[in-house]
């Protein structure tokens, strides 16, 4: 599901200004299929990650982007190894 700014905002309780810095950090990467900026659920689940760093575990802003970081790199290692599972199951000819 896509979400436009006015409903991302409503929905992840953010305001505009620290959306805007957050883009800026490149904490969110929102979708540019049309003219304005969409996100996703995986975007809101972002915006919660990053509450919890910093309200709940005090992380500062260097230690929200190394955390992202890794998230994000975890996830590509586990789309990496999904294919690579995948490609071992079929079956040789």
């Amino acid at each position: 599901m896509m979400f436009t700014i006015m409903d991302f905002l409503a929905r992840a309780h953010v305001d505009r200004e620290t959306l805007e810095i957050w883009i800026e950090e490149e904490w969110l990467v929102p979708s540019q299929t049309t003219p304005e900026r969409t996100f996703t659920e995986a975007d809101l689940a972002r915006v919660q990650l990053i509450r919890d760093l910093t309200d709940d575990l005090g992380v500062n802003a260097e230690g929200v982007g190394v955390v992202l970081s890794l998230v994000d790199q975890v996830h590509g290692l586990r789309n990496v190894l999904a294919e690579v599972l995948s490609t071992a199951r079929e079956p040789r000819g």
